[in-house]
């Protein structure tokens, strides 16, 4: 029997089975899955198809093309999924198929029942699964048309199950949890005032009954400004409640697993001995729910993270939190001063406050002691003890059923039931409300703290976000530099920071260790724990004394393997996120000659995977999972921040072998922009592009060091040259990037003959005549015939010729220039370049060609991209063909590609493509007589061109069609509504879908 299949509506349409993601391709096909999915197990007549697919514009044989596309759904699917009816099409729901809407729904009326029957566990666990399943906008990757009856109801059912969420949360006495979420709902929907309802009294049970009073303040201003009314009745009856001190407003008790146990028999004990706090805590409102939650799932939670990122502080306001859940309390013990492993279950007890004096083992008394009491035990520092740490804790849990353990660790302790969370930095961008981000928050109070607050809140602001980017986040960064503060600016800090573990160490007269606890090795080489295995060797334990970044990092250092700091080192080259074929490829031994080995050792290519999973797990290199599918968006990324970088950087200098590995680096990444300019028109297309995308950081540093090692400067040339072959620097809108690096190598680049000789300067000219400077341009032409005297050019040059003669002069001679260097590429195997040139040949027969050439070139175009799947080379395909339209045939046929366009442009985060098509969409409604809308739309195009840096008007055949459709409309316009619409368009804050819904609009009621 073949698995079913999971659907997914709750955000884009998603097909999997087995757990692997079915591709399904054209977006008519996912329309009518879609369609088939929102009845599924009814039959779906044949005419709401054709309704969901086309709208009130059906083409010709409409019934016949939903057919084929049944066809195709079960050529993609299996015979088995849809079934057809005399009426329609159904999609079976009998084969055990799970669709995430149905499955929503039924948590959400679960949870609404748990709630209403006073289950507000029970409710939060069902409402919070429901929630879970969301992953955005209905059907996001599909035209919003086509599904406006359907994706605002679910929206609404999705805002029901978060109001029932936030209650379920409240009633249970944990308001705190609510008021991330509620910030955020309130600014989402400003006017569903039971949100606000909920956020006062959230606010209010968290004891700020000042500002829960605020936002009843805030609310009613924004309802007389907005609709002119005074809030509603719910509201008014609970600020009068509050001002009142209504006894039903106090906070219900919090309510967990262990709180309904009893307290275990036996004398009293003291309720913990978690340490009183000394300073504000800042931020972690999300990871302390999570922690909480955790806590009520496992019966072990591991707090895990980088040194210095806040375990300990967030473990122990986690623990404070809920030590009421547990009648014999919450006790810490600090592992960091612990260097013996066999002394851990001393330093444990000792915490607990026993003094057995028997024969029997402290392991034994421990568990004896804890066996009847619910009690939370804070490990804290397991990270050097990890072995004697899980081995004390696996048997504390087993002899204590109701004790919990929350441990900090740079590595997780590996228990059977072990929950992990990870504690990320601090946050770095604004918060919802406008509110400032944890860790300019954190810089701001730990400078006032030190008397210094003017100098961390000089300036607006912009240097102290700077600084704490620079710090990666990393609170104890931060607070060291707070300290620096008081005798330098904000920005002479950032100056400084190339040297931050000497920057970023606490001055003498604020330290507070004892004599000789520097934070550093007491011995120049790392001190071997007692029972530690061979290779994790750490410095002797800072404890709570470690004074400097660069004592958290050395302790970090010591706890890994000989390979896995080695690892680290050679780490250090890549900027950004690097993938594991990467670290391959650069950091192995034996991939590109010989290279010089600490003492010996090195690292072999298959032993990559296991070292850097070692330094995941040590909480040096961070994961960050794909999110994107495809060949290449769905590789898993790495990175180092840039403090353990610099670290990194610091012994792999000491060592002697920066160089070597930044030449592998260099020569990796040409590698791969080569393969790339190979390969990108075809399928892989769209990765490519998203790949290169992401590898911006990692390019940018090669080329750097290219232009500044002798010698490389051809490998960063070619790079250049295969990024812009790729259209990468358009794709991401960095053309002037493109530029400056392509001027920047060119000059040292051996002027012998060869191909690199010519493609740098056709490069040069193509990306001056692009951004619309036509003197660069023609001095880039000259080099490029310079290069190449004579009659016969090579198709490179015959192509940028072409170019120039299109979007300078506009000369039709192009279009004849443009036909021979396509046919020489295609001759010579370079898929890519021809189809360049195709794009090119279209879009010159279009502009300048009569009919008969616009269509052959357009339809040429369009076929070949098809036959490609080629994703972006699609979206300009269907650009030229509404260009054809309208400069050749019907304007309004042209809206259907044109918008086509767009949705895919935007599926595919582009931001080059929309700035085209949305002056091309602006054309043809002027073209059409709809100059209000054309005016708005052309708004739209001149922000893109803002972002984008496009000078579509400086190049002839577009700057004639604007200046053309400006004029047009503007005539049948006054100034005033002209103006009106324009800024519209240029204001908006989704200027795609504004001119899509503009265009759909005009298409519904063209025939009218």
């Amino acid at each position: 029997m073949n698995a079913p299949y999971e659907f997914g509506i709750l955000g884009p349409l998603v097909v999997t089975r087995d757990g692997r993601r079915v591709s399904l391709g054209a977006a008519q096909l996912r329309t009518l899955l879609a369609a088939l999915l929102l009845d599924a197990g009814r039959v779906v007549p044949v005419d709401a198809l054709v309704d969901r697919l086309w709208g009130d514009c059906p083409p010709p044989g409409a019934r016949n093309a939903v057919q084929n596309y049944v066809l195709r759904l079960r050529r993609a699917l299996g015979p088995e999924v849809v079934r057809t009816d005399r009426r329609g099409y159904a999609l079976d729901a009998e084969g055990g198929h799970l669709l995430d809407a149905h499955r929503f729904t039924s948590l959400a009326r679960e949870g609404a029942a748990a709630l209403d029957a006073g289950r507000p566990e029970r409710a939060l666990e069902q409402l919070g699964d429901a929630l879970a399943l969301w992953r955005g906008e209905p059907l996001a990757d599909l035209d919003p048309e086509r599904f406006r009856d359907v994706v605002p109801v679910l929206c609404e059912q999705r805002l029901a199950a978060e109001e029932s969420w936030i209650d379920a949360t409240i009633r249970r006495g944990r308001p705190a949890d609510a008021l991330p979420e509620l910030r955020r709902l309130t600014r989402l929907h400003p006017l569903r005032e039971h949100f606000w309802a909920q956020r006062m009294l959230a606010l209010y049970q968290c004891g700020r009954q000042g500002e829960a009073l605020a936002s009843f303040r805030e609310v009613s201003a924004l309802l007389a400004e907005e609709l002119g009314v005074d809030p509603g009745a719910e509201l008014k009856a609970l600020h009068q409640r509050m001002l009142t001190a209504a006894p039903d407003l106090a906070p219900a008790a919090p309510r967990t697993r262990a709180v309904s146990a009893k307290s275990a028999p036996g004398p009293a004990v003291r309720s913990g001995n978690l340490p009183a706090e000394t300073t504000s805590f800042i931020g972690r409102e999300n990871e302390l729910v999570e922690a909480q939650r955790l806590l009520e799932l496992s019966r072990l939670v591991t707090l895990t993270g980088v040194g210095g990122v806040g375990k300990t502080r967030l473990a122990l306001r986690t623990a404070r939190r809920i030590a009421s859940a547990f009648p014999d309390g919450a006790w810490l013990v600090d592992l960091a001063a612990v260097t013996d492993p066999a002394l851990v279950e001393r330093a444990v007890a000792e915490s607990l406050g026993l003094r057995d004096q028997s024969t029997r083992s402290a392991t034994d008394a421990i568990a004896d002691h804890l066996r009847a009491r619910r009690l939370l035990l804070v490990l804290d520092n397991c990270e050097h003890l990890v072995d004697a740490a899980a081995t004390l804790v696996l048997r504390l849990l087993r002899a204590a059923p109701d004790l919990r353990v929350l441990a900090t660790s740079r590595e997780r302790l590996g228990v059977p039931g072990e929950h992990l969370l990870l504690v990320p930095c601090l946050t770095l961008s604004q918060e919802l409300g406008g509110e400032m981000c944890e860790a300019v928050r954190l810089l701001y109070d730990r400078a006032a703290a030190c008397a210094v607050a003017r100098r961390a809140g000089e300036g607006n602001g912009a240097s102290a976000a700077e600084l704490c980017r620079r710090l990666d986040g990393i609170p104890l960064a931060i607070e060291l530099a707070a300290v620096r503060l008081g005798s330098l600016s904000v920005d002479e800090v950032l100056e400084r920071l190339g040297d931050r573990f000497r920057l970023l160490s606490a001055p003498r007269h604020l330290t507070h260790a004892p004599a000789g606890a520097t934070g550093r090795p007491a011995a120049p080489g790392p001190v071997r724990v007692a029972g530690q295995a061979a290779g994790r060797v750490p410095a002797l334990a800072p404890g709570r004394y470690v004074q400097t970044l660069r004592g958290v990092m050395d302790w970090s250092h010591g706890l890994c393997t000989p390979g896995e700091r080695l690892l680290w080192a050679r780490l250090s080259v890549f900027v950004g996120c690097f993938d594991l074929r990467a670290a391959e490829a650069v950091c192995a031994d034996g991939t590109t000659g010989p290279q010089s080995r600490e003492a010996g050792e090195g690292i072999a290519r298959e032993d990559v995977l296991d070292l850097i999973d070692g330094l995941v797990h040590k909480s040096v290199v961070t994961v960050e999972p794909a999110v994107s599918p495809g060949r290449h968006g769905g590789t898993t990324r790495y990175r180092l921040l840039e403090t353990i970088r610099q670290y990194g950087t610091d012994h792999l200098r000491a060592a002697g072998s920066s160089t070597g590995l930044l030449i592998r680096h260099c020569e990796y990444y040409r590698a791969l922009t080569a393969r790339a300019a190979a390969g990108w028109c075809g399928p892989d297309e769209a990765g490519w592009l998203e790949r290169l995308r992401r590898e911006l950081p990692n390019i940018r540093s090669a080329l750097d060091f290219c232009r500044v090692r002798p010698g490389l400067a051809p490998t960063g040339a070619a790079i250049v040259v295969d990024l812009t072959r790729t259209r990468c620097w358009f794709f991401g809108s960095t053309l002037g990037e493109a530029r400056h690096w392509i001027d920047s190598l060119s000059p040292l680049v051996d002027p012998a003959p060869g191909e690199l000789t010519v493609l740098v300067p056709v490069m040069k000219a193509f990306v001056a005549i692009v951004q619309g400077d036509h003197s660069a341009a023609q001095t880039h032409l000259a080099e490029c015939r310079a290069v190449v005297p004579g009659p016969t050019r090579p198709a490179p040059v015959v192509y940028i010729e072409g170019v120039y003669a299109l979007l300078v002069p506009g000369d039709p001679a192009c279009i004849a220039q443009l036909a021979h260097a396509r046919q020489e590429f295609a001759a010579a195997g370079q898929i890519g370049d021809a189809h360049m040139a195709t794009m090119f040949w279209a879009m010159a027969a279009a502009f300048l060609g009569d009919r008969a050439d616009a269509r052959l070139a357009c339809d040429t175009y369009v076929a070949e991209a098809e036959s490609t799947g080629a994703e972006w080379a699609r979206t300009w395909a269907q650009w030229c063909a509404g260009l054809t339209e309208l400069l050749h045939g019907e304007p309004r046929r042209g809206l259907a590609p044109l918008c086509d366009a767009l949705v895919r442009q935007r599926a595919l985060d582009d931001n080059w493509g929309p700035a085209w098509s949305l002056e091309t969409l602006a054309w043809t409604l002027g073209a059409l007589g709809h100059h209000d809308r054309a005016a708005v739309v052309l708004g739209a195009a001149h922000r893109y061109r803002r972002v984008t840096g496009a000078r579509i008007t400086e190049l002839r055949p577009f700057g004639t069609l604007h200046a053309r459709t400006r004029a047009v409309v503007r005539e049948r316009m006054t100034a005033e509504a002209y103006t009106r619409a324009w800024r519209r368009g240029a204001t908006a804050e989704d200027s795609i879908a504004l001119a899509l819904g503009i265009a759909h609009e005009v298409r519904r009621t063209a025939d009218g």
